[in-house]
């Protein structure tokens, strides 16, 4: 381990954003592999950065003395938020990983949030908030990275409305800055990596434009030649169409919360805080969409 290299300790490392973290601190920064951890519940998916010289740990969220173990003798902790449906679960898990960081000895907390969490519409904004607030209280030294939505959560809904023709909305004409999940882990690399700047500092992380999702589904359309119809429903609509599709009602509710928070304009900010991080602009949608668009085609 260089000398001048701080023990960085990436959890969810099994997950695509840790994932792209960690590949950009090695192949864009410079950083040692040995003086990086990757940390999951499952170390037997990481066999990647084991292979490469990264040394992996499990971390168990449920066990605050695992978390206590995995944490220890490392500087920086990239907390990358949890996929857990249930918020009372998930803010546990994250204040617990908060305690187990302070009693390892790690000083300074990087933790992936969302913007706008004091007054979002989405259901889970609490849980960041509250993460946010156990982060800044714990006396570490700490840098809140509130991720917008990602280009690739428009898969979730996008290739069904390709194969229907039909998009149902409850989003009115707000508008989501949306940003791509390898930039977003980019800039946790580089605030990672800053020597300065980044203490204390929220940084929002958002593209260069907030696009409605009739323009989305538009330039959809136009690269593949395919029509989508965006129609708009009352929130309730969109909630029982989850519902129909199989999903928990919890979960459903989430889903157009969504819409709801978009609607409100919870995601519509657009900054210049990535450029700040990184010194380059994120990368445009239509950009984006060029270089990804067959993942949006319908599997046969």
């Amino acid at each position: 381990m260089s000398s001048d290299q701080s023990k960085i300790i990436v959890t969810g490392a099994a997950g695509k954003l840790s994932g792209h973290v960690l590949s950009y601190l090695i192949e864009t920064f410079g950083y040692d592999t040995d003086s990086l951890i990757a940390t999951s519940r499952n170390p037997e998916a990481l066999s990647q950065w084991t292979d490469a010289g990264v040394e992996v740990r499990k971390a168990d969220y449920g066990d605050p003395t695992s978390l206590v173990e995995a944490f220890t003798g490392a500087d920086k902790l990239l907390l990358v938020s949890t996929d857990s449906y249930d918020s009372e679960l998930r803010l546990k898990q994250h204040t617990n990983a908060v305690a187990a960081a302070k009693e390892a000895g790690v000083k300074h907390i990087y933790y992936t949030s969302m913007p706008e969490p004091e007054t979002t519409l989405i259901s889970f904004g609490p849980v960041h908030l509250g993460t946010e607030q156990a982060i800044k209280q714990s006396g570490l030294s700490w840098t809140i990275l509130r991720n917008n939505w990602y280009f690739e959560n428009l898969l979730m809904s996008i290739p069904q409305a390709l194969a229907t023709g039909t998009l149902y909305t409850a989003a009115g004409d707000g508008k989501i800055a949306y940003i791509a999940r390898t930039d977003l882990a980019r800039a946790a690399a580089a605030a990672l990596t800053a020597q300065s700047g980044v203490d204390s500092k929220t940084f929002t992380l958002t593209g260069t434009e907030a696009l409605s999702i009739d323009t989305v589904a538009a330039q959809i359309s136009s690269l593949l030649g395919k029509q989508i119809k965006v129609i708009q429903v009352p929130t309730e609509a969109i909630i029982e169409g989850a519902k129909s599709h199989g999903l928990p009602e919890a979960v459903a509710v989430m889903v157009a919360s969504f819409d709801q928070a978009s609607k409100a304009g919870n995601l519509a900010a657009v900054t210049t805080d990535f450029e700040k991080l990184t010194g380059s602009s994120p990368t445009p949608f239509d950009e984006w969409l060029e270089a990804n668009v067959k993942s949006f085609e319908p599997k046969e």
